[in-house]
């Protein structure tokens, strides 16, 4: 899953209770609704980007389509008193006045909003996962070319206006961004050395066409061709580029170039003030758990050696028995057998065989899940332009008005990273019975606006990795080698475990983290390096995956052994149109579920 909304876990269940001086001063299911209205309208309101990703930028809120938000050095402290008021109004509401369904609803808002709480006022950070204003994953240079390209609509003349305010606003958003990132930096607050020249490679890419190529113009003038527009949006597209982006993108390379000769070498964030607070906080909030990095550290090692044991069952009976379960995954890598040609001809492909594979999966639903959804889902590659430090797979949301499908983008950067018997997994995971099919789910469930959006990612990545296990039952792994690419997604998840805990809470570097990939998991170096840059700056992240599975793997388990011969798994699925929350309150709710069922 990839860019991170509106709410996240937060860090344990006991942040629900009152703050000294609250009180209950309303009650009942509309008081609660009314609470989650003014506060979903706030939200909405000072998140233009996302009213827009979630097709709520029209009518009454059709000015937010011409705006970006406010990311300018005052921002944090306004955001932090938005989310006080928001929780002062969750609080003041009665939970015991509630029915079942707007308890749950009450208190994992009210846990999301009092994990909007932590960074600010802990750390003065928008996220511990985050705790870098300007990395090769972080920044408006990164999000906004690729956010105006595949969220921002152009079918009328009035979008393509809406395109042209929007990117009048880009320059700001990128001073606004290198204005904080010196703030931060005089805190010791600075991505390592080497994701900053990441960082300055793809600024310096996108700086490096004309105004006219660039692109934040080629989009709008490509995309309002497509739609039949008339009027030169190339023009006003590339004197805004030329004039505002580009003078901005420059002073912001500029100041990362002179905060770079200053900027550590070490990969984690031990080795920044409060590092060990920070990834403490970063670790409960990717997790919705309190186990400690040295806890998560000793789960991943003990996962790293039970997967590596069934992989080398199956890798030895297809003749691969020589050298470790890593080296015999390299080796099948680089068969000819395996590999996509490493042209346009072979990414398309590529693409099309996910296509296929999607939607024969989609036709096993139904053993599984009482009525699952069959909502349109685009795969596209991910931008070259920001493919150098983009995740290898990850998944947009479709709005909720429906007016754009959902999209699964794969970095294909190499094709090399994708031998084909890894792609059945990927597809399970990114599309159904994974993200797709949860978050369609959830999206069209009868709950309120605040409870479709609600983002924990231990839940979702837990619930994906799930995905990957239901599909080996449902005989989406065609031949044992295929089996061996599922085994390897786990395995890679679980060594995730301890190399993210590794980097921040051990002081391993760059390079040994890398090496663990290469050795445990298989990868090809360029694709493990990647992998490991990315945890260096979206901290706890990578831990989310496997510590999420493992709950939704003790919930069903926990449910059948309550409901006996009663248990029904697509009743036990059917707990998805309650929305995401904390693990804690998963594993709460399908045990109640369980025993509803059994009486």
């Amino acid at each position: 899953m990839h860019r991170r909304q509106f709410i996240a876990g937060s860090t344990a269940a006991a942040t629900v209770a009152l703050l000294p001086g609250e009180a209950f001063a309303q009650k009942g299911d509309a008081a609660l609704t009314a609470a989650f209205d003014t506060i979903f309208a706030d939200t909405v309101q000072n998140a233009p980007e996302l009213a827009t990703s979630l097709g709520l930028d029209k009518g009454a809120n059709a000015g937010l389509r011409r705006k970006l938000g406010d990311g300018g050095p005052g921002a944090l402290a306004k955001d932090l008193a938005r989310a006080r008021g928001h929780r002062a109004r969750l609080t003041r509401i009665n939970p015991a006045s509630l029915s079942a369904q707007a308890k749950i609803d009450r208190e994992v808002v009210l846990y999301s909003v009092d994990q909007a709480i932590v960074g600010p006022e802990r750390f003065g950070l928008g996220s511990p996962q985050q705790p870098y204003r300007i990395s090769q994953q972080d920044g408006a240079y990164f999000s906004l070319p690729d956010f105006l390209d595949t969220t921002h609509p152009i079918a009328t003349a009035d979008d393509a206006s809406a395109y042209l305010d929007r990117l009048a606003l880009v320059g700001r958003a990128l001073d606004d961004d290198t204005a904080v990132q010196r703030e931060q930096a005089a805190k010791g607050r600075l991505a390592p050395d080497f994701c900053l020249d990441l960082a300055l490679a793809q600024m310096t890419k996108l700086r490096g066409a004309s105004p006219a190529d660039n692109g934040l113009t080629r989009s709008l003038v490509t995309r309002a061709r497509e739609a039949k527009l008339t009027g030169d949006y190339g023009t006003r597209a590339a004197r805004l580029v030329e004039q505002t982006v580009y003078p901005a993108l420059d002073r912001q390379i500029a100041a990362v170039r002179q905060l770079r000769t200053k900027a550590r070498s070490t990969a984690g964030l031990q080795a920044i003030p409060g590092g060990d607070a920070i990834y403490a906080a970063a670790l409960a909030q990717a997790t919705t758990t309190n186990f400690t990095p040295a806890e998560v550290h000793r789960m991943g090692l003990e996962q790293v050696a039970d997967l590596s044991a069934q992989l080398d069952t199956i890798l030895r009976g297809q003749g691969l028995t020589q050298g470790s379960v890593g080296a015999r995954l390299a080796q099948l890598n680089k068969s000819p057998a395996q590999l996509y040609p490493d042209t346009d001809a072979g990414r398309a492909a590529l693409l099309a065989s996910l296509n296929t594979g999607n939607r024969a999966m989609q036709n096993r639903l139904a053993k599984a899940f009482s009525n699952a959804p069959d909502a349109p889902l685009e795969i596209r590659r991910v931008a070259p332009a920001i493919q150098d430090g983009a995740s290898n797979g990850y998944y947009y949301r479709a709005p909720l008005d429906g007016s754009r499908p959902a999209i699964y983008w794969i970095n294909l950067k190499s094709v090399a990273d994708w031998p084909k018997y890894s792609l059945p997994a990927l597809t399970y995971h990114e599309g159904v019975p994974g993200h797709h099919l949860q978050i369609s789910t959830a999206q069209r469930a009868a709950t309120h606006p605040l409870r479709k959006i609600a983002f924990f990612n231990a839940y979702l990545e837990g619930w994906a990795l799930y995905a990957e296990q239901l599909a080996d039952e449902l005989g989406g792994f065609a031949s044992p080698i295929e089996r061996a690419g599922y085994l390897q997604s786990f395995l890679f998840r679980a060594a995730r475990l301890v190399v993210d805990t590794g980097i921040h809470a051990q002081g391993w570097s760059r390079e040994k983290a890398t090496q663990y990939f290469v050795d445990t998991v298989g990868f090809a170096r360029p694709r493990a390096q990647r992998e490991i840059e990315r945890y260096c700056v979206l901290v706890g992240q990578a831990c989310s995956y496997k510590i999420g599975h493992a709950s939704w793997l003790r919930a069903r388990a926990e449910a059948q052994a309550i409901a006996g011969n009663k248990f029904d798994l697509k009743q036990f699925h059917d707990v998805l149109e309650a929305g995401a929350m904390p693990l804690v309150m998963l594993e709460r709710l399908t045990a109640e579920r369980a025993r509803t069922a059994r009486a």
